[in-house]
């Protein structure tokens, strides 16, 4: 059996941050506000009309809960995250915001969603990021209303955590499907993906208008890897294509990352996360790559319903055709909220962003 010290580390990690919040009461930042697509969605398409979403068993299987909406076996990497900020409790979905504290943030994610609005529509109805930032103007109002003025909100708002973690879909649910959609046949690759970080930016600037500070920019994972690409590639192997793409996209996204800190007024502070970087082998526990570990269906790449998954689950790096497991989360989570590898974090880690609000802007 492989070694398990990969996942205990973390662990640990999030125990102790655990023990720290319960003695200090709260969290690091007051609020998190989550703008993305599957990796980060919460329960947002679970009454929409589309084939993506992921209310139903096996997706849950190790979560407190079950399934919730979440497109894994248990909490993505922006709840874990959530959780080693100091968060009590996991960040509600704008769709189910009845009984919880907008004031500690809102999950606007939405699977199959892109950065262009018309990403993943051949799936059904999706929640692209510009009706993401219009679900959180609503937000904004709300909490403007409770704290007394727009103003007020805005002081507050400034403390908050803005964490985007979008754009594959605009590649793997838009670009790579030209039977669905034209602009691989009106733009290259390289035209496409500025569109792509142009589209961003301007969402970007919306944010700030309604006060958002500190922002973690996530890029783009390796979209060749997946069990979807690999079994439809046609060489039951990386599509390098796909990843081309994403390597494109994160470079981009790191320069924009650059312009943003030195161009946006100086307590404005960004961070990029590089989700190509880093290696997921056996050294970490991990004894397959390239299949799910739970049976899917060909169409969509998500679990078929209530069929019995893998039993090693921890040894999987993917959950369903396109989703990682809640091992890799964990990972994740781990290396971008407190990681030493500059290469997967920059400038800084999340916990270096928040603490240098918390005392002075001097590290960067």
């Amino acid at each position: 059996m492989p070694s398990k010290t990969w996942y205990v580390l973390p662990l640990l990690l999030l125990v102790a941050k655990s023990m720290q919040h319960s003695v200090h009461g709260e969290p690091e930042v007051p609020c998190l506000f989550i703008f993305g697509d599957s990796l980060s969605d919460d329960g947002n398409n679970n009454n929409l009309p589309t084939s993506t979403k992921s209310n139903y068993n096996p997706y849950g299987i190790d979560f407190p809960t079950g399934p919730t909406g979440r497109f894994t076996n248990g909490p993505t990497a922006i709840d874990i995250i959530g959780q080693l900020l100091g968060f009590e409790n996991f960040i509600p979905p704008f769709a189910n915001t009845s009984g919880s504290d907008i004031l500690k943030g809102v999950n606007y994610a939405s699977g199959a969603a892109g950065i262009r609005i018309e990403s993943g529509t051949h799936l059904g109805a999706d929640i692209s990021l510009g009706l993401q930032l219009a679900h959180h103007k609503i937000i904004v109002s709300r909490i403007a209303a409770k704290l007394g003025g727009f103003d007020k909100a805005a002081t507050y708002l400034n403390k908050c955590l803005y964490y985007v973690n979008i754009g594959s879909n605009d590649y793997i649910n838009n670009y790579f499907l030209p039977q669905y959609y034209p602009t691989s046949h009106i733009y290259t690759l390289e035209q496409y993906t500025e569109v792509l970080i142009d589209q961003l930016s301007q969402y970007i600037e919306d944010l700030h208008v309604y006060g958002a500070r500190k922002y973690v920019m996530v890029g783009v994972g390796l979209i060749g890897c997946t069990p979807n690409a690999i079994a439809t590639g046609g060489n039951g192997t990386c599509v390098e294509e796909k990843n081309a793409a994403a390597y494109l996209f994160n470079d981009k996204l790191k320069s924009t990352v650059d312009e943003f800190n030195d161009n946006y007024s100086a307590d404005s502070k960004f961070i990029f996360i590089n989700s190509t970087a880093g290696t997921i082998d056996t050294s970490l526990g991990f004894t397959v790559f390239t299949t799910s570990c739970c049976q899917t269906v060909a169409a969509t790449g998500l679990c078929i319903p209530n069929q019995t998954p893998c039993q090693n689950r921890d040894e999987y790096v993917f959950w369903d055709a396109f989703h990682p497991t809640k091992a890799v989360n964990i990972l994740t989570a781990y290396a971008s909220y407190n990681g030493s590898d500059p290469n997967f974090t920059y400038p800084v880690d999340i916990e270096h962003l928040v603490e240098s609000f918390q005392t002075s802007l001097s590290a960067w």
